[in-house]
């Protein structure tokens, strides 16, 4: 062992920027090819992965080091990578393609396409992160991207673009920011046009959602509308809004039409996830909802369908949440979160739902079709009250009673 400069007993051969390079892009390629393996039984609903599909470390190394030694002698992280999370997700001459929030160690959040030949592992990133125009209004951060390939042709991208609060800031709050929604446009995911952010009548926008078909001539839009960057107030909820155009987005009227309720799983915010899929039943929607804990925030996601014909009516509502953090899961940067916006439903039925684990990695969960469509019209609402819950079980119970005694 030879001692560095810093006195460490480090060894001369980890100490040479091209034996750790070496080393680096060895781990990074085992970590990358890694394959993924269900875990047994689940719910029956869906069923989980043991790996996430994306973390931090996927990111690839030329967007970390400096590989060159003459300027980074002890082969060091420049700029740091934090998490890979909350992806968008398309499926896309024939590649899983998921549009990653990636957030470096300087808490901007960028956008980064990763692809995959299976949907559930082997997620490589593209040679270089998404480059998103910006809007006379520069954006302070950027993230949550939702993929909706319209029927008019185009591949939109809508996100949350956040900027510093003025007003708040002239007072001294530097946590105050203004939420809306960014849309931006594309073929391929390589090359996008940004367009004027959402306007509605809500002075804080998040978690907005384009539905993929037209609606009477109109372009359909699930917002969320809150009075605060953080709190709902007296909004909040899955609204329903539609505009003539997405080049100059205007909604002038938003409709709740999946409020929050009290004692429930969005209880205090929830919002739409990824665009709904098309089945016979109806439209399909993943969403989130926030309940308060002595913990903190809680978030989980959750299931429903709405009419063909009307995709804002709720024609059913599964009680309680579809997937919900567990084991490790629950930790990392905000805890005790899943969160999703991208899913992908394949040709033959499948479903890849990817999920996001308390603001740090990327997880998959897969499903069917029939699965899921089975799961929202059988699973009983909420009941509302314990009494009501109670009287659920037993009739669940007895149900079972019955057929195990023919």
């Amino acid at each position: 062992m030879t001692p560095d400069s810093h006195g460490n007993g480090a060894s001369v051969a980890l100490d040479a920027p091209a034996a750790r390079l070496t080393a680096l892009r060895d781990a990074h390629e085992a970590l990358v090819e890694r394959p993924n393996t269900p875990e047994p039984l689940g719910n029956g609903i869906y069923t989980r992965y043991r790996y996430p599909v994306l973390t931090g470390d996927h990111a690839p190394l030329e967007w970390r080091y400096d590989l060159d030694p003459s300027t980074n002698p002890f082969m060091m992280e420049r700029l740091g990578v934090n998490a890979a999370f909350n992806a968008g997700a398309i499926r896309l001459d024939g590649r899983y393609l998921v549009v990653a929030r990636m957030e470096g160690v300087d808490r901007k959040s960028f956008f980064a396409v990763a692809e995959s030949p299976t949907g559930v592992d082997r997620f490589r990133f593209w040679d270089e992160p998404l480059v998103m125009p910006e809007t006379d209004e520069p954006d302070t951060n950027v993230y949550d991207m939702r993929l909706t390939a319209h029927e008019d042709g185009w591949i939109y991208g809508l996100f949350c673009t956040e900027r510093p609060d003025p007003e708040a800031h002239a007072q001294g709050d530097l946590s105050a920011a203004i939420a809306q929604c960014g849309i931006a446009r594309t073929t391929d995911l390589r090359s996008w046009e940004r367009l004027p952010d959402l306007v509605t009548p809500n002075p804080q926008q998040r978690n907005v959602v384009l539905h993929p078909e037209f609606v009477d001539g109109q372009y359909g839009l699930y917002t969320r509308p809150q009075d605060g960057f953080i709190s709902a107030g007296s909004g909040g909820g899955i609204g329903w809004g539609t505009s003539p155009t997405m080049d100059g987005a205007r909604v002038e009227r938003e409709d709740v039409v999946d409020p929050r309720v009290y004692h429930s799983v969005k209880e205090v915010k929830n919002g739409q996830g990824p665009p709904p899929i098309k089945t016979e039943a109806g439209w399909l929607h993943l969403a989130h909802g926030v309940r308060g804990t002595a913990a903190g925030l809680r978030y989980v996601t959750y299931l429903f369908l709405t009419a063909l014909d009307k995709p804002w009516r709720v024609t059913h509502a599964p009680g309680g949440h579809l997937i919900e953090p567990q084991g490790e899961e629950r930790v990392g940067d905000v805890s005790n979160v899943t969160f999703a916006n991208g899913w992908v439903a394949d040709d033959d039925g499948r479903v890849f739902v990817y999920y996001a684990s308390s603001d740090t990695r990327l997880h998959v969960a897969t499903s069917t079709v029939d699965r899921l469509v089975d799961y929202a019209l059988h699973t009983p609402p909420d009941s509302l009250r314990s009494a009501a819950a109670v009287d659920q079980r037993l009739a669940l119970i007895r149900k079972n009673r019955a057929f195990l005694d023919r």
